[in-house]
């Protein structure tokens, strides 16, 4: 690898470095960051970089990339390539897989299958056996051989008590336990957000209480049990944005994030009973796109995640109830963000980054990228300007249930450059 972008804009946060340079990459090193032009051999390929902006690598810290057990659905490997495919360096993968991630050999599984990939693949570990909800998993145990964090996500730890144990536990530590913030007895076979729609419709809503409630009871045993470390995935509620910002206003360590399908799309788009319009927490209103925007600009929300679930075209080619909750979001995410939010909504691109970067690996304990000359390349390379039109047969994602086919973005990912690697974006 021998790299040199001309004229690129590199926008460091950590660093509060925000100018245009060139920047020359050597076998995955930085070599060199300069304003003044470099001379360089004829082996390195030269990029003109006027139109991208280069960053520390993003990361999404929650993703389903299926295996163990259903790599019909999605591997390692193909979510990996799909991954930086989007412009991602590391991800974060889910434990409802078969078997799940409740013991040290699946960790090992994952971190030793894709230590040689271009992106960087943590796994979280269950919060309990087997997701089950009755008896916490080993968590020392996991977290020794590679566990980032733990979550029963796409179940809830429905049981305060058991919850209550895995706050106490996760102390010595300091673990971070992440929820899937679902009441199940309020949710049981639901088809969409609960509402007017819903009943003209004839499907099976889901309240939005039923999220509130668990969020508001894990957040009081968060505080009850010495400010524990709390993270709330995909919330979706004007109702969830106000208790994590009461929560952060008290000073108690908790955060959360939000996915692209929950800032573009709302239960209306049910009308039609697409299944790519599908998923848990059920697509809300216009009034809550409003609340999570707004979440994200005073820095309630800390982060962007694309809870990228593929599944097979047979499963989704049923009917709408029987369909499986879910869709796949990592290659339109960047995309759906700097549409929606540099372009549409004017949030600053520096504030968009750490959507990506910064405040997601705080949240899950990573140290931050460093962006200096002969430190390991870990970059992601971008246009936020460009245009383009989603076509999800040019995904790298076994999956291929998307609502985004076919619309037009502005900002597209270009290259990656991690594990001494590079890759171009193909979308």
């Amino acid at each position: 690898m021998n790299i040199l972008f001309e004229n690129i804009k590199l926008i460091d946060t950590v660093a509060n470095v925000e100018q245009t340079v060139n920047l020359h990459i050597v076998d995955g090193i930085i070599k060199q960051i300069s304003n003044d032009n470099m001379t360089v051999d004829k082996t390195t390929e030269i990029i003109n970089s006027e139109e991208l902006v280069a960053t520390a690598g993003f990361i999404d810290i929650h993703c389903h990339f299926r295996e163990p057990g259903f790599t019909h659905k999605e591997t390692l490997q193909t979510g990996a390539m799909s991954a930086a495919n989007a412009g991602f360096t590391e991800v974060v993968v889910m434990p409802n897989t078969e078997p799940v991630i409740d013991n040290v050999i699946i960790v090992e599984h994952i971190t030793n299958k894709s230590k040689d990939f271009p992106v960087k693949i943590y796994p979280a570990a269950s919060i309990t056996k087997e997701r089950k909800g009755e008896s916490l998993s080993p968590m020392m145990e996991l977290a020794e051989a590679g566990a980032i964090y733990f979550t029963d996500d796409g179940s809830c730890v429905s049981s305060a008590e058991i919850m209550k144990r895995a706050f106490e536990y996760s102390a010595p530590k300091d673990f971070l336990l992440a929820q899937h913030c679902e009441e199940h007895s309020l949710t049981k076979d639901f088809a969409m957000n609960e509402s007017k729609i819903s009943m003209k419709l004839g499907l099976k809503g889901y309240p939005r209480i039923a999220e509130e409630i668990i969020i508001d009871r894990d957040i009081r045993l968060a505080e009850y049990l010495g400010n524990r470390r709390y993270h709330i995935q995909h919330l979706s509620t004007t109702g969830a944005v106000d208790l994590v910002r009461t929560a952060k206003s008290k000073g108690l360590r908790v955060s959360c994030e939000v996915t692209p399908h929950h800032l573009w799309f709302t239960e209306e788009d049910l009308n039609s009973y697409d299944a790519n319009y599908k998923m848990n927490p059920p697509l809300r209103t216009a009034d809550d796109i409003v609340a999570l925007i707004a979440g994200l600009r005073d820095k309630t929300i800390d982060c962007i995640a694309s809870d990228h679930a593929p599944h097979s075209a047979e499963e989704c080619e049923v009917e709408f109830e029987n369909a499986p909750n879910g869709v796949i979001g990592l290659e339109t995410q960047l995309g759906a963000i700097l549409t929606l939010l540099y372009h549409k909504h004017k949030f600053e691109l520096k504030d968009i980054i750490n959507l990506f970067t910064v405040n997601p690996r705080r949240v899950i304990g990573l140290s931050q990228v460093k962006i200096k000359e002969g430190e390991k390349a870990n970059l992601t390379v971008f246009a936020p300007n460009e245009k383009w039109t989603v076509d999800k047969n040019k995904f790298l994602s076994k999956g291929r249930n998307t609502p985004f086919d076919r619309m037009e973005f502005i900002g597209k990912p270009k290259y990656i450059i991690n594990n001494n690697q590079f890759v171009k974006s193909e979308l």
